[in-house]
């Protein structure tokens, strides 16, 4: 660990915050507004789109609300995997790539998606040029902007008053990916094109190396992918090893560049949130809990990496283009969130360093979390964190003036349960399956057990990140994982859109000297409380038996005793 270091962490995380309130508002101006929020033509755009698509943008309940996006979501993963059967007939192909099969483009499309990203096969090598900007480049604009809306009708569901309604589906998609995702992953794509990041539809470049060995340089439109991927915390890579390649990720500037487009969307929703309440402080404080359980990551991260070998630090795994502390922000920053991305191998940590990544995402998208899926997961544990909060003091509890009752908390605790589920019940059957546990690198340890778990909570939490050491481009992980991902993303959707449309019909309840303060430090400390002690209760058995064990079995080697 050195001083530099944690400037540079301290750097990241203060021009995030410095983005939040500027961003929030102009989120909060683009979706909440009747009237196009950019005239000329952008607004005249937004009315063509209406009207050659032919919805209708007046006001849905949350069914109607519900049945829209998931019919969307539906014929979108269609055409993806119908493209990805077909690309071989497909032009823009330097590679001259094969079918993909069916197994493959099943995981691939649900992953995509699903806001999750995972991979499971070399981007370069599996992919020509036209499935990776029509179908995976189209599918991070809107799975990303599928997350923004599903937060947004929660959040009018909180803060409205007496309404059947929770928004349109089509109004915030089109505006999400107008308006937000496409001008800045424009700016975002040049920026990352001025580092040295290829943008191009050529041949790949053949080398010849000091070896004189023959090596083959692929490269094609990776800055436009390379820029919605981490602005919609996607996460997919054009090349195989994601943002460690420098093709992807060249420069110390594109790193950064790269942290804050991961970040700065949740945080900014915060915000948005604040201004719908009508209390720019409901906002910060959930930014606050965002913030306390990433600093808790980073920290202990950049400890278990930088303190190894006698503080000469973990290279293992890590570009040195970016070193320790580049590496652990990237790893917890794309963890913190759904993003996925990596700029390091996270199987390459240290058992315990390796662990606060799959803490992050076994936490449930709520620290910072995806784009969206972050606001409205963390609202999930607000509604839980004052139903306790209201048991504490023997009262109905409330937030925003919401009476938190029965059907609500019920939902909550549907959306809580879901998950450990999705993760835990697949990761049994894998370890127990001879065919699925003959594909992890270390299968007789903890550590084996990680790359296992790692594997089915990228999966079920939407991440896409990978821990490295699993084969998993076979039939049965491409079903399991996929499956995983489609129930991990929209089993926990529509408790959320159920919930939303619960809340937006009740009446408000004006606060009085017993209601409980839902902003500042108590909240924020009961709500950060709350996240920890549900992942701990649910998760810690599992993690004792891999990370942690492992971390105890380590040899406790040092700089010194390894120079002997």
């Amino acid at each position: 660990m050195t001083g530099l270091g944690w400037l540079q962490i301290a750097l990241t995380l203060g021009l995030v915050v410095a983005l939040v309130k500027p961003l929030g508002t102009y989120l909060h101006r683009v979706l909440e507004r009747e009237e196009p929020p950019l005239g000329g033509g952008v607004g005249a755009l937004e009315r063509l789109l209406y009207r050659l698509s032919g919805v209708q943008t007046t006001e849905q309940t949350w069914l109607q609300y519900t049945a829209a996006l998931l019919g969307f979501n539906l014929v979108s993963c269609l055409a993806l995997y119908l493209l990805l059967r077909v690309q071989h007939l497909l032009p823009l192909d330097p590679a001259e790539t094969a079918q993909v099969s069916a197994h493959l483009a099943f995981n691939t499309a649900v992953s995509f998606t699903t806001n999750t990203n995972w991979q499971s096969y070399a981007g370069e090598s599996t992919l020509g040029y036209v499935p990776q900007m029509l179908g995976l480049t189209v599918q991070n604009f809107v799975s990303a902007a599928t997350g923004v809306g599903v937060a947004l009708a929660l959040a009018r569901g909180l803060t409205r008053r007496e309404s059947k309604t929770v928004g349109n589906f089509w109004r915030d998609l089109v505006r999400t990916t107008l308006y937000v995702l496409l001008p800045i992953a424009l700016v975002l794509a040049l920026a990352l094109v001025a580092t040295g990041v290829p943008q191009n539809l050529a041949d790949f470049d053949h080398a010849t190396t000091l070896e004189c060995a023959e090596q083959v340089l692929a490269q094609g439109p990776v800055a436009s992918q390379e820029a919605i991927k981490e602005l919609g915390t996607n996460g997919g890579g054009f090349f195989n090893v994601n943002s460690s390649h420098p093709y992807e990720n060249p420069t110390p500037l594109s790193n950064l560049l790269e942290v804050l487009a991961i970040l700065v969307i949740p945080g900014a929703l915060t915000y948005t949130f604040g201004l719908m309440a009508g209390d720019t402080r409901q906002g910060w404080t959930l930014l606050g809990a965002f913030l306390a359980l990433m600093l808790a990551g980073l920290i202990t991260c950049y400890w278990a990496e930088g303190s190894f070998h006698g503080g000469l630090g973990n290279l293992e795994g890590k570009e040195t283009r970016f070193g320790i502390s580049g590496s652990v922000l990237f790893a917890t920053a794309t963890t913190a969130t759904s993003c996925g991305a990596v700029n390091s191998m996270h199987e390459s940590f240290t058992p315990l360093g390796g662990m606060v990544p799959l803490v992050n995402i076994l936490l449930g998208e709520v620290v910072f979390g995806g784009v969206g899926a972050g606001l409205y997961a963390t609202l999930i544990y607000a509604i839980l964190a004052v139903f306790i909060a209201g048991l504490m003091v023997g009262r109905t509890p409330e937030y925003l003036g919401n009476k938190i009752e029965a059907r609500e908390v019920k939902l909550a605790t549907l959306y809580v349960l879901v998950f450990p589920v999705l993760i835990l019940v697949p990761a049994a059957v894998a370890v127990l399956h001879p065919d699925m546990i003959a594909t992890v690198w270390q299968k007789p340890g903890p550590h084996g057990l990680t790359e296992v778990l790692y594997a089915c909570t990228s999966a079920a939490g939407n991440n896409g990140s990978a821990f490295a050491g699993l084969t998993a481009n076979t039939d049965l992980w491409n079903c399991t994982l996929g499956l995983g991902m489609l129930f991990g993303r929209f089993a926990m959707i529509v408790p959320c859109l159920a919930i939303a449309g619960a809340l937006a019909g009740k009446k408000r309840v004006p606060s009085n000297a017993g209601t409980f303060p839902t902003h500042g430090l108590l909240f924020g400390a009961l709500l950060t409380g709350v996240i920890v002690i549900v992942g701990a209760l649910t998760f810690f058995p599992v993690l004792s038996l891999g990370p942690v064990l492992e971390h105890l079995q380590r040899p406790r080697v040092t700089y010194y005793d390894a120079g002997r």
